[in-house]
């Protein structure tokens, strides 16, 4: 498995080397690094197979992943002031990914410094750099099925990232049951659980996660890239992935009512793994548009026969 790599300096700004892997380990390099790393695909095909399974599986059209991030605590780094201080008064490097409709990584960003504001988390990652600069050679805009309007192909997150045109993300608020916005809401829940129940099973099951690392921030960084590469690996076979996360593990559903995995069951004492921070953003028309238009899709053409007894 081809694993992207870089290494970056303790200043954001510094530039940074991207390195290949065709196996899961890395160098022991000098100083801290921001190791980015997941098989992002390489072509518009590879990105429109992502997509296809997000429709098979969690009925999201046009849908690139799922996309999280969490705060890692550590102890007080030596030497570093308050580089690492996080929201919560604690200290913190951060992990961001993006899943693919299987539960594997696609891509991962590790060790950005807990102060950095979480919108500036997903702003300072090489996948944001790659979006805006259209490298990642996502597919064109397409027309959904039996939907009038052509949307672009998109990522799903919550409340923490900011609206863009490939960044979706819930309506702010509460709203009556049967609204188009709460529809929203819970068909992009669906797809962005994905990327909820990858973190709770890697907290599961790799301990070391359970509570504040005592160790420098480039040994939790590579800790976590190690359990990061474990889980692609028990993932990749039907027969390891049997093993990894047996029947009952991830949150499943029955006529559209979700059943709880087990991984939930085992989360009271995790006090490692904290959510980035939601905070308010107003996002620009296009993206306000486009938003519309996918719930408009989801309560149209799109809608799921279960789905007003649940939203």
């Amino acid at each position: 498995m081809s694993l992207i790599v870089r290494d970056r300096g303790l200043c954001p700004d510094e530039a940074h080397e991207e390195k290949e892997f065709s196996d899961p380990s890395t160098d022991d390099s000098a100083g801290f690094t921001l190791r980015p790393c997941g098989t992002l695909p390489k072509n518009e095909d590879e990105w429109l197979n992502i997509a296809q399974q997000y429709q098979n599986v969690w009925n999201f059209p046009n849908c690139l992943g799922a996309i999280d991030g969490k705060h890692i605590i550590l102890q007080c780094p030596m030497n570093t002031c308050t580089e690492f201080f996080n929201y919560k008064g604690t200290f913190s490097v951060v992990l961001l990914a993006v899943v693919d409709a299987h539960y594997r990584f696609i891509f991962v960003d590790i060790g950005c410094q807990g102060r950095i504001s979480d919108g500036g988390v997903f702003n300072n990652s090489s996948l944001f750099s790659k979006l805006q600069e259209g490298q990642l050679k996502l597919p064109s805009d397409r027309r959904l099925p039996s939907f009038d309007k052509i949307l672009p192909y998109v990522f799903v997150g919550d409340a923490a990232f900011a609206l863009s045109r490939h960044m979706m993300k819930p309506y702010p608020g509460i709203y009556e049951k049967g609204s188009t916005h709460r529809i929203f809401g819970y068909r992009l829940y669906r797809a962005r659980r994905v990327v909820e129940n990858v973190f709770g099973i890697m907290a599961s099951v790799f301990r070391v996660f359970r509570k504040p690392m005592v160790l420098e921030p480039e040994k939790v960084s590579n800790i976590t890239l190690a359990c990061v590469l474990l889980h692609n690996f028990m993932r990749r076979s039907p027969s390891s992935a049997t093993f990894y996360t047996p029947s009952g593990t991830f949150d499943t559903e029955v006529d559209g009512e979700t059943i709880p995995g087990s991984w939930r069951n085992d989360q009271s004492g995790m006090t490692s793994f904290l959510p980035i921070k939601k905070l308010a953003r107003k996002p620009g028309e296009v993206a306000r548009d486009i938003r519309d238009s996918f719930a408009e899709y989801f309560t149209t053409n799109g809608k799921l026969p279960w789905q007003d007894k649940y939203c």
